[in-house]
């Protein structure tokens, strides 16, 4: 009798102790939820919790998630999190919306059937009167309301909205209607549903340029988190993934991808795989093939010549404008022919603060880098370059003229890119680099893309020299 009353008190403090670490730790309750189904969190799934962690905490107002599919960021972000949101937040609002209302009631429906069998864990169960797929409330105060798409909204608030696969086929991401209506909806119907201090989760697989992720970013580039996982791993991975494996090789190996990427086709392939989607016309940089060194164990062995070279603009940032950028790409080459991109400065300032930065950045990189600039048509260019250059006496200086056309100017650093001679070193700047590169020539910029091929074209003019020496040009 005392044994049997021993073992019971032994297992009423266990499931107590795995409740209290459950509720704690988002990624302890996704473990315990999902293994009875025989799933673990995998490596891109705790980087995901990680996130969505955050964003219960406050830490995180705005989460960007973009995943290939079946990356099972849906079972995570709009199964595993809302439960686990009422938790930590029981007398809050939820609103979830999907590209349907079927897509987003089906979620709700896995919600409710884990609330019902696990009412002890989660701390709470289902209002009887409220248990609809599209509409219920928690007996602490929680809230949790699904919509399609453009469905209604209105009248509802929300402390966070979970936005999960707005689009729903490359049909409707191609149609400038219907992203025109999505993102009005978005804008100005949903949005406005959130409460102050609200928090937003956006997960989707990547479709158009313009997409809903597009037009979320080129709005408030800085205002989001952004977590983005390529199927299979790119330079600068965020989970450390060595150029070219899988996401999730448990599911489906790098083999495996590649034989899909085959068959789907390159635009497809960017765009649902890679989450870097391209319009149908051709692109120059197979970015994909750029390689990755990290600057605090990379060292050349060999002997390298380096050049900073200057894509010059003089319009400061303000307001609502949107002014092409001046931008420094530093470029070395080695004498085993191998191409590095070490840093890309970029900065949108007037033309003094310009020259202030070019100088500083000459001093930085040292009087070994040659500085390659470009010499616009008319006074005011040719104004420009010796202003610069009466700054850089003792520095090695190679200033040209602009020929042909970019296409043209960028085709010899691409060649190279193809080859697999070139990589970056990991920092802060690779991904706005890389996106432009994959954008080119139709992305909305192409300032880093002109200093590239500045700098690898001045690196096969510029005399191999150790001597300190201006290249002279006419400046009458």
């Amino acid at each position: 009798m005392i044994s049997s009353l021993l073992s019971a008190l032994s297992k009423l403090h266990d499931e107590s102790t795995l409740r209290e670490r459950i509720r704690a730790n988002l990624n302890e309750w996704a473990s315990e939820l999902l293994e009875p189904l025989g799933l673990t969190p995998r490596a891109h799934h705790r980087i995901l919790l990680s996130c969505l962690d955050r964003i219960a905490t406050g830490e995180l107002r705005r989460l960007l998630v973009l995943m290939p599919p079946g990356s099972a960021k849906s079972t995570y972000t709009s199964v595993v999190f809302p439960i686990w949101w009422f938790i930590q937040h029981p007398r809050s609002s939820i609103i979830a919306v999907s590209c349907t209302s079927s897509l987003v009631e089906h979620f709700s429906r896995q919600i409710i059937g884990i609330v019902e069998e696990n009412p002890k864990r989660v701390g709470f169960s289902l209002k009887s009167g409220d248990r609809s797929a599209s509409h219920w409330r928690t007996t602490t105060g929680g809230e949790y309301f699904a919509a399609g798409v453009r469905g209604t909204v209105i009248g509802r608030r929300a402390d966070i909205v979970i936005v999960d696969d707005p689009v729903r086929s490359m049909a409707e991401a191609d149609n400038p209607r219907h992203r025109r209506h999505l993102w009005e909806w978005y804008s100005s119907e949903l949005i406005s549903r959130l409460k102050p201090g609200g928090r937003i989760v956006v997960v989707m697989t990547r479709w158009h340029e313009q997409d809903l992720a597009g037009r979320l970013l080129d709005q408030d580039p800085g205002g989001w988190h952004v977590l983005r996982l390529p199927a299979l791993a790119e330079p600068g991975d965020p989970m450390g993934r060595p150029l070219g494996a899988a996401l999730w090789p448990e599911w489906e190996s790098a083999e495996a991808l590649e034989q899909k990427r085959a068959v789907v086709g390159p635009r497809v392939w960017a765009a649902l795989f890679q989450q870097s989607p391209q319009g149908p016309e051709d692109r120059l940089f197979e970015v994909g093939r750029i390689g990755s060194q990290d600057p605090e164990t990379h060292r050349s062995p060999v002997r390298q010549r380096t050049v900073r070279a200057w894509d010059l603009a003089a319009t400061a940032a303000s307001g609502e404008n949107n002014p092409d950028w001046t931008v420094g790409v530093k470029l070395s080459h080695d004498e085993r022919g191998a191409f590095v991109v070490e840093d890309v400065v970029r900065l949108r300032e007037d033309w003094g603060h310009v020259r202030e930065v070019i100088v500083s950045t000459a001093r930085s990189d040292g009087h070994s880098v040659v500085v390659g600039l470009p010499i616009d048509p008319g006074q005011a260019g040719k104004a420009q370059v010796g202003a610069i250059s009466s700054s850089l006496v003792g520095y090695r200086v190679f200033a040209s003229r602009e020929s042909g056309t970019k296409w043209s100017r960028a085709l010899p650093v691409a060649s190279q890119i193809a080859a697999g001679n070139v990589s970056v070193r990991k920092g802060a700047w690779n991904r706005e680099f890389f996106d432009e590169l994959r954008a080119f020539p139709g992305g909305e910029k192409d300032d880093q893309v002109d200093a590239l091929s500045r700098a690898m074209n001045t690196l096969s003019e510029f005399p191999e020299s150790g001597r300190r020496l201006f290249v002279p040009f006419n400046l009458r």
